[in-house]
């Protein structure tokens, strides 16, 4: 959504919310809208920041919050109008967004503050200057822009920089203190809107001083001036100030070299006004680097340098990738390269001494560089005006990359740090990277920050006054960036890890800081430097006791690296742990301090025995140094590990004893019973604790039984006391203490025989283990790890005999018969004998209950006692009386067993048995059935070789075996069970083949295969989608995609799906809408993504259609496919196209100010809806229209309006009742009523003539009436003629819609056949005249001979005499009086035709060419006389024929003005429709007699019968020097010989002039079949038919010449026949009357059937026959030529009315000559105007260029093509008319064709016209120059004496005339012009005068 949906509201909340700030606090962030923000600027004294982006401008504080916002757009613009903007004028203005251009601060000038210089995208780019302090207050902004003030690109993607410098205002007086304020700007070239703005210009800002304009590009403050606006787009970076000079970075094509994309610097003094001190040098970085994207003036110590973010381009492109790199420059090498390009250029000429070019003058400049003397560079270091320029250095300054990254920089800048360089680098990725530069001019990248994820960072990086910090510019936000996180850092380790440049730990102020910031920082070892890797931290190396007891106190050494030395009295502490601290003695490196009391250490922590406390070096409150101490207790060590005290003391860590009488464990060596047992560390330790170290009975013990238990135990001597032994038993929380025996052996083990005890209590296992221990009196003794008592219970899990017999036997389990019912039972407890067998097997059920007959599945068999081990049932399983193998793998004791099932043989049913040993088998209740399953069928029976097809495989008895049994392949590969198996049938899914072709359909029950009947699958090839139309749709869906390809119809389930996914707002609505679409369609998520799918049907096997899936507008799109079972095809891997979703259409109801009231509808229109995006993604055809229960049928469809025809009586509601019937649009899956719609029965064209019948005698009464009736009638027929008027244009523009496809079928086939040429036109390859053979032809059109090329034909004796006087003779013509009375005489004359005013016109001309300022005065004088006539008479009729000698002078006038316009601007393009025309019509038959076409625009030339005719490809022989080459020439079968020729020629001679190719009359074509047969063809021969008085031109047709024939042409040594016909100077068909022989000659059709009717009646019969209304098949033909001509008919009216470039000058100048006379005369009708200027350069100059391009190109107009050429220079008539051009039934069929287009070339014509009009006049002395340059350019090619001999004729023939008018003429007495007329009349004919 736009930003200006915000309500005010929410956009007031916005502002006034907070800024944000990251999780860590050190970021500071805040929103704003206007995404892409685009431009951030920082004023330096105030802090305050400024941020352009797109329609806002925002100013903030240093903290980001918001003080001002200002709105700049959306307005009504187009780039391709010029402001104001009014809708009126500019069709194509629409509301546009303004995107920040430039954001740059001017300085202030005395008191007055300094201002915001704003410029946008908006208006062509203008400016405006706005408040520093309230951006909201607006200082300047002109309201009617002039084009000197475009400033910045009018493309958001075009680039546009600038800088403010502050000059001496040397030209304009000492005012304003002297200073001048001017702005530098670099913009690219933008296609759209004025395309005439120089790379680099000089824009005004203060002082201003009216007439001049702030902004404005003054012809005195200079712009880069440049030859080719399009070849030198540069895309500029940075624009910076550096000493006295600016400086530009920009990229660009290098159009001199390699024609790759380079980076170039540009340098101008800042003095130069002139741009002469203009030199760029291409800046090279190593590695491929060649795009700069950011730049930044730093320096690298103490040295200026430039940082440029580069990266390297996309092969030949100007497009980034993500390889990146920083690259400096040093201004010194590159000013000294800049220089050294200057010297070379002004003094060598460009050259080395070794002759290599070393620069050059760039931009296509007519400069170049020369050989001044050696001091000019030192003389003039900014140039001057005899120096050349703009110089290029050819040799590039190169360096190798700093740093290099795998992103893509976009901005850089750099701050200095205790003499350091850092640089900061910004990427798209939205991370900030820091990088250390050293010296050298290395770098190290040393640290990366996410700013703003997903958005990348602007090319405005800024740092703040303190240095400290970065504002930083992404898409939507502006950050705060501290350039370090020093601060954050809060202890040495972290300080010195962060490796920051900017950090350092101060080690007696205890924090991370700046050196600066270090009161210490230069004494050693007190500022330790981040970056440093050497450097480290203050240590504890090592700390004596590192473990210390908690009951002693102790002296503590702690030995410490880096200790910093201290000053005088100062001393350092000891703090251990929070401990208060302890004086350190320091003795060098190492401190002493004592250890704590004990009863201040703090607790253990609980189930620990020690606790390790900091021992941290104090100075003052800060931390030094750490080191850890640590503080055991061995009483906690015991009491820890009751069961094994004594082993746990003397085996811990620590230095603890065991004392065994006392049961304690201290660190001291000595006991209160002396007994000690040392630690492991000074003696055996554990060995000699008293312990019980195990069983001498057995650990199994049986409950219920009386046990007794005995132990073994060692070194229990050393208690001396009576005390008992007791043995405990620990069984869950129930102790049993055993009275113990103790005995001694011989080795000194002590035996304990504990009592006998019966342990009885519930277990839900089999055994429980226990713990047990020997005590003596309260001593508890130690027990060996382990050592346990497992407790057992024989019924606890044992349920059956088979289970209890599986118990180990060491355990003693028996299965006891007795009652009250069997159990598993301890031996000893059975009280019957046990059994040694079990009862027979139970089967409780049997899985599955059927198999096949061949076996080969499991059947899994439960129930109870089946066996103790997989032995015993092996061999015992029977199923239906045949043995079933048991697996070992699937049987479980007792409950389980798993056997394959064994062949049968046939249908069996039988149960389940199950033998154990010598019991009785088992027998299952289930029975189990042997069955044979068939398969019957499978539908369907082919699918591609992707797989992905659904298969249902019929049968019997499928469901044998279980479903995992089940398995189908077709062939090899598997074909997958979907769903649940019935006895009838399943579905199974195809794998992927690897091959084509009919496989064997195979079902396995098991191991037992099945196939069926003929049951084959064919694998056919995959799919192919070749084509899927359109590649549109809107978010509703539902419109139908037209796919073709091939084997379509293989597809099962054909599917378009849409993978989409939900933008990052408005989660809770997503939630509600994904519910939504779920109901209506298949979603699957994955993830945030969704898929939403449709399915497709299938029509043929090369074609099916998809409707498109609805998609919600808050999902984006992100990729669409096709899926064909398992084919999947992505849409724009199809053609390359992506499919796009659009907004839906907007229909508004039909009665918009009352939708609830009908709309009136009168019988025989159209209803007209409107809309909006109407054609974005729908045509006509797919759109349906309902009026009630019928058809309202589409006629028209555009952007903003459909047309429908409804029936012609008023149809009924839907519902069929008398309601109104309502009209609904049906597009795709939308459905939009629009209203009610009401007939109107038209009262006023009911019959009038009523009241005539009842007899009204008055005669008034008749009077009135008959007045009624004509005003009625007319009215009616107005109406009548309006709506047959929009008829008109809506079956034109239905026919157009109809021919669309052919039409761009055409035209793809067209522009491959133009490619060609349109490399070769700019070049050598567009034929345009010479200036001279230009002149011939527009001067004197339809003259055989040209009058420049000839001399005089004079006998040698009055050569001499003759030129004598002629020279006289242009002396008296360059008087203007006589030459004035000269002109007026002539046409005074009678006999003076107006063939004679044109010949004298042009003969004057050439006589006056070179002087053709004089010549241009002496127009405009005789022009103000015209004027006179006309104003008196009508003037609107001026200028609109030539019938005075001035009108053709204009003609000459325009023709030699515009010649450079022709050849550099429209030259091109008209030829590009010349070639057009002549390949479109050469693709049709044309008749060589009549000269008739079936592609033409004219139907007057248009060949209506259907000629049966078909291409062909002939091989032609040409020589190409010694080798002879076959060149394909496409011909038709219809062609003439003589049209074969001219093809050949055409194809052969591809690019040459015409009049460098041999003419067809003087080649032979021959036709050659085999090594000896050559027949020469030719248009008239022996073979010709005739038939009575017709004889037909002989065509390959006739010949039977065959495809792919070998012709040659071979030069002709008699020329005879009818082919000199054809040769004339101007290619025409034979005439009509053309004779030979009494026959007439004819070739496609007979131009009349009786020859004998007189021509005159022959024409009249054409105009009334081409009167009839022309049948729509021929007028589809020529529809189908116009859509397939109609790009290059726009590109020749587009190129000649274009206001982009500025118009050509003399235009311009002529155009003021009118507005001036107009005014002179007070015409105020601006249609008089119009007029004028229509008939003065279209009428009299263009269209004479259109239909005779001959007159510019070298070409053959041929009468074919000069018809199609005739419509077009109609066309192009009417667009500048002023009347409203109306076409009816009756209109010529030429206006019939561009009906639709002519309205639009009016705009063109009306806006060149206003253009011209509303830019700066004054235009006068630049027209001087211009007619100075013209007049030395072309004299020389002029031969002014023959055009004066020539003149001299006249005057011979009107003499007397024109001497007695010099001599009325007072002022031409007083110059004797009279006689000095007789004198030239004396020489040139000795003719006897009166002197």
């Amino acid at each position: 959504m736009l930003a200006s949906s915000i309500s005010s509201s929410v956009l007031l909340l916005l502002l006034l919310l907070p800024p944000s700030h990251s999780a860590d606090d050190s970021v500071q962030r805040v929103q704003l809208d206007g995404s892409p923000l685009s431009h951030l600027l920082l004023d330096p004294g105030a802090g305050r920041l400024y941020v352009g982006g797109v329609d806002h401008l925002y100013q903030l504080t240093p903290d980001l919050e918001v003080v001002s916002e200002v709105r700049t757009g959306p307005e009504l613009d187009s780039p391709d109008c010029l402001p104001p903007i009014n809708h009126h004028d500019c069709s194509s203005a629409t509301p546009t967004h303004n995107h920040n251009k430039l954001l740059l601060m001017e300085p202030g000038q005395g008191a007055e503050p300094g201002s915001l210089i704003v410029c946008g995208s908006l208006f062509q780019g203008i400016c405006e200057k706005r408040s520093l302090s309230n951006v909201s207050q607006l200082i300047y902004r002109t309201s009617n822009p002039v084009d000197t003030q475009y400033v910045a690109a009018n493309d958001p993607r075009v680039s546009t920089v600038g800088v403010v410098i502050t000059v001496q205002n040397k030209q304009e007086g000492a005012a304003a203190g002297g200073e001048l304020h001017l702005m530098l700007v670099g913009r690219g070239y933008t296609s759209r809107g004025p395309g005439d703005i120089p790379p680099i210009t000089t824009r005004r800002l203060h002082p201003v001083t009216p007439p001049r304009r702030a902004f404005s590009q003054e012809e005195e403050l200079g712009k880069l001036v440049v030859g080719s606006y399009s070849e030198y787009s540069n895309h500029f970076v940075k624009a910076i100030v550096h000493d006295d000079h600016v400086y530009f970075l920009f990229s660009r094509r290098d159009m001199r070299h390699k024609k790759e994309y380079r980076t170039y610097a540009s340098r101008l003094c800042t003095s130069d006004r002139s741009f002469y001190s203009y030199v760029e040098v291409p800046l090279l970085c190593r590695e491929g680097y060649n795009l700069a994207q950011g730049a930044w003036l730093g320096n690298v110590s103490g040295r200026p340098a430039l940082f440029v973010a580069m990266a390297a381009g996309q092969a030949s492109t100007p497009v980034a990738t993500s390889r990146s790199a920083l690259c400096i420059y040093g201004m010194t090498e590159l000013d000294a390269m800049m220089r050294r390009a200057q010297e070379v250029c002004y003094t060598k000429e460009g050259r080395d001494d070794g002759g290599h070019e070393v620069a050059y003058i760039e931009y296509y400049v007519s400069s170049k560089c020369l050989k001044l003397p050696k001091d000019s560079l030192s003389e003039y270091p900014c140039g001057g005006e005899h120096t050349p320029n703009p110089i290029a250095s050819a040799v590039p300054l190169g360096v190798p990359p700093t740093v290099t990254l795998e992103t893509q920089l976009t901005s850089v800048t750099t701050a200095t740090e205790a003499g350091l360089t850092i640089a900061f680098l910004g990427d798209r990725e939205g991370r900030l990277h820091k990088v250390l530069v050293r010296s050298d001019w290395s770098g190290e990248l040393y640290g990366s920050l996410l700013v703003d994820e997903g958005g990348a960072i602007g090319a405005d990086l800024l740092l703040d006054e303190s240095q400290q910090h970065l504002y930083v510019l992404t898409e939507e936000r502006v950050s705060k960036v501290p350039v370090s996180s020093c601060e954050r850092q809060t202890d040495c380790q972290s300080c010195l890890s962060i490796r920051d440049p900017y950090c350092g730990w101060c080690v007696l102020e205890g924090r991370c800081s700046r050196k600066h910031e270090c009161e210490r920082h230069l004494l050693a070892n007190h500022w330790l430097w981040s970056f440093e890797q050497t450097n480290q931290c203050v240590t504890v190396q090592s700390l004596q006791p590192a473990n210390q007891s908690r009951e002693e106190q102790t002296q503590v050494t702690l030995s410490v690296i880096q200790l910093p030395e201290l000053r005088g009295e100062e001393s350092l502490s000891c703090v251990f742990g929070n401990l208060p601290p302890h004086p350190a003695v320091v003795m060098g490196t190492t401190l002493t301090c004592q250890s704590p009391a004990q009863k201040l250490l703090p607790p253990l922590p609980a189930g620990s025995d020690h606790r390790i406390l900091p021992v941290s070096l104090m100075f003052g409150h800060v931390t030094i140094t750490t080191g850890n101490m640590t503080f055991y207790d061995c009483g906690a060590v015991s009491r820890l590990n009751q069961s094994s005290q004594c082993l746990a003391c003397v085996s811990s860590s620590w230095s603890c004893n065991w004392c065994p009488l006392d049961q304690l464990c201290t660190h001291t060596y000595s006991c209160p019973s002396k007994n000690l047992i040392q630690n492991q560390k000074d003696s055996p330790g554990p060995s000699s604790c008293p312990l019980v170290f195990s069983l001498r009975t057995s650990a199994l013990v049986p409950m219920g039984f009386n046990t007794t238990v005995v132990l073994e135990g060692r070194n229990l001597d050393v208690f001396m006391d009576e005390a008992p032994y007791v043995c405990v038993v620990e069984v869950e929380d129930v102790q049993f203490n055993l009275t113990a025996a103790v005995q001694k052996t011989e080795d000194g083990t002590n035996i304990f025989t504990c009592s006998s005890q019966q342990f009885q209590f519930g277990l839900s296992q089999l055994q429980y283990s226990a713990a047990i221990y020997l005590r003596r009196g309260q001593r508890r003794i130690d027990a060996s790890p382990g050592l346990r008592l497992h407790l057992y219970d024989c019924s606890a899990g044992q349920s059956d005999c088979s289970q209890c017999k599986a118990v180990p036997k060491e355990y003693g389990c028996v299965w006891c018969p007795g009652s009250p019912a069997p159990c598993c039972v301890y031996s000893q407890s059975c009280s019957s004998s046990p059994s040694d067998t079990c009862p027979s097997p139970q089967i409780t059920q049997v899985f599955p209950v059927s198999g096949p007959l061949e076996g080969g599945i499991l059947v899994t068999i439960t129930g109870s006692n089946l066996g103790t081990r997989y032995q015993d049932v092996l061999g015992g399983v029977k199923v239906a009386d045949i043995p079933c193998l048991a697996q070992p793998g699937g049987y479980r004791i007792s409950t389980r067993v798993v056997c394959e099932l064994q062949r049968s043989g046939k249908n069996r049913v039988g149960p389940v048995q199950v033998t154990v040993g010598t019991t009785s088998p088992g027998r299952s209740a289930q029975m189990f059935t042997y069955q044979d399953p068939q398969l019957t069928s499978l539908v369907p029976d082919k699918g591609p070789v992707s797989g992905g097809t659904k298969l249902t495989i019929k049968g019997r008895q499928l469901m044998t075996g279980q479903k995992s049994d089940l398995t189908a392949f077709l062939g090899q590969q598997p074909c997958y069970i979907l769903n649940e198996v019935t006895d009838s049938h399943f579905v199974c899914k195809t794998g992927s083949s690897n091959q084509t072709g009919a496989v064997p359909v195979q079902v396995f029950f098991g191991k037992a295969e099945r196939t069926g009947p003929d049951l084959t699958f064919r694998y056919l090839d995959d799919p192919v989608i070749t084509k899927a139309t359109p590649a549109e749709s809107f978010y509703a869906g539902g419109r139908v995609i037209k796919v073709t390809g091939r084997n379509l119809d293989v597809v099962q389930e054909p599917a378009i799906s849409v993978w989409v996914e939900p933008l990052e707002v408005q989660r809770v609505k997503r939630r509600r809408r994904f519910a939504l679409l779920t109901a209506k369609q298949q979603l699957v998520f994955n993830g945030t993504m969704a898929t939403v799918t449709e399915r497709c049907s299938v029509l043929s096997s090369s074609e099916i259609t998809c409707r498109t899936p609805a998609v919600s507008p808050e999902f984006r799109v992100k990729g669409v496919w096709f899926q064909l079972d398992n084919v999947r095809v992505h849409f724009n891997s199809i053609e390359g196209k992506t499919f796009r979703y659009l907004p839906n259409p907007q229909l508004f109801p039909l009665n918009r100010e009352a939708p609830d009231a009908p709309y009136r509808f009168k019988p025989g229109g159209v209803i007209a809806v409107e809309g909006q995006d109407l054609t974005k993604a729908m045509t006509k055809d797919e759109v349906q229209a309902r009026l009630g229960e019928q058809g309202c049928e589409v006629k028209t469809l555009d952007r903003t309006h459909l047309y429908c025809e409804p029936p012609e009586t008023q149809p009924l509601s839907v519902d069929g009742s008398n309601e109104l019937p309502s009209l609904k649009v049906f597009m795709g899956n939308l459905k939009v009523d629009l209203g009610l719609v009401q007939y109107d029965s038209d009262s006023l064209l009911s019959p009038i003539p009523l009241a005539a019948q009842i007899g009204l005698g008055a005669g008034a009464a008749v009077i009135i009436l008959s007045v009624l009736v004509v005003i009625l009638m007319y009215r009616r027929k107005s109406k009548q003629a309006l709506r047959d008027y929009k008829k008109v244009l809506l079956q034109l523009e239905t026919l157009e819609i109809n021919v669309g496809d052919q039409c761009r079928k055409e035209f793809t086939d067209l522009m491959t056949e133009m490619m060609d040429l349109s490399s070769d036109v700019g070049g050598p390859g567009l034929p345009l005249l010479d200036y001279k053979t230009y002149a011939d032809r527009i001067f004197f059109p339809g003259q055989q001979t040209a009058l420049l090329s000839h001399q005089l034909d004079l006998p040698e004796s009055r050569r001499q005499t003759v030129e004598q006087g002629l020279q006289q003779l242009n002396n008296l013509l360059n008087n203007r009086l006589f030459l004035t009375r000269f002109i007026h005489t002539l046409e005074a004359q009678q006999g003076f035709s107006q063939r004679d005013r044109g010949y004298v016109a042009s003969l004057l001309t050439i006589a006056l060419h070179d002087k053709l300022e004089y010549f241009t005065e002496v127009m405009k004088t005789l022009l103000q006389d015209l004027v006179q006539q006309y104003v008196a008479k009508n003037p609107k009729l001026m200028l609109r024929r030539t019938e005075t000698v001035v009108e053709k002078m204009l003609t000459n006038w325009m023709s030699i003005c515009l010649y450079s316009f022709l050849k550099e601007v429209a030259g091109e393009p008209l030829y590009m429709l010349y070639r057009a025309i002549k390949y479109q019509v050469d693709k049709g038959p044309v008749d060589a007699v009549t000269g008739k076409a079936k592609r033409t625009l004219n139907d007057s030339h248009l060949l209506r019968e259907d000629i049966d005719y078909s291409a062909m490809t002939l091989n032609v022989l040409v020589k190409n020097g010694v080798e002879v080459q076959p060149c394909p020439v496409k011909v038709l079968d219809t062609d003439t010989i003589t049209q074969v020729k001219d093809k050949i020629l055409d194809q052969v001679y591809r690019g040459a002039p015409f009049s460098q190719r041999p003419a067809a009359d003087s080649l032979d074509l021959e036709w050659r079949s085999g090594q000896a047969g050559h027949l020469t063809l030719s248009d008239d021969d022996v073979t010709a038919v005739v038939h009575g008085r017709w004889k037909r031109l002989n065509t390959l047709q006739h010949y039977k010449v065959p495809v792919g024939a070998t012709v040659a042409l071979i030069p002709r040594f008699h020329s005879s026949g009818i082919n000199q016909v054809f040769q004339t100077g101007e290619k025409a068909p034979m005439l009509e009357g053309e004779e030979e022989e009494g026959l007439r000659l004819w070739h496609l059709v007979k131009s009349s059937e009786d020859p004998e009717m007189p021509k005159h009646r022959k024409s009249s019969m054409r105009e009334r026959e081409r009167a009839k209304a022309i049948p729509e098949i021929y007028l589809t033909r020529l529809l189908s030529m116009k859509g397939t001509l109609q790009k290059f008919v726009d590109d020749v009216f587009v190129a000649i009315l274009s206001t982009k470039r500025p118009p050509p000058i003399a235009v311009r100048f002529f155009f003021d000559f009118l507005d001036d006379m107009a005014e002179k005369h007070a015409i105020d009708d601006p249609e008089t105007v119009h007029i004028w200027k229509t008939n003065s350069l279209p009428l009299r100059f263009w269209v004479n260029i259109l239909k005779n391009p001959q007159f510019v190109l070298d070409v053959q107009v041929t009468d074919s093509i000069d018809a199609v050429l005739s419509v077009i220079a109609q066309t192009f008539i009417d667009s500048c008319t002023t009347s409203e051009h109306k076409v009816g039934r009756d209109s010529p069929v030429n206006k019939l064709l561009y009906a639709r287009e002519i309205p639009r070339y009016k705009q063109l014509v009306e806006r060149y016209y206003s253009d011209i009009h509303s830019a700066a006049s004054g235009c006068y002395q630049e027209m001087n120059s211009t007619l100075t340059e013209l007049s030395g350019s072309f004299a020389s090619e002029m031969n002014s004496l023959v055009a004066l001999h020539e003149l001299y004729k006249y005057i011979n023939k009107y003499y007397d005339q024109i001497i007695m008018s010099l001599e009325e003429d007072t002022s031409g007495q007083k110059m004797q012009l009279a006689y000095r007329l007789q004198q030239v009349a004396a020489l040139v004919e000795n003719k006897v005068t009166d002197l």
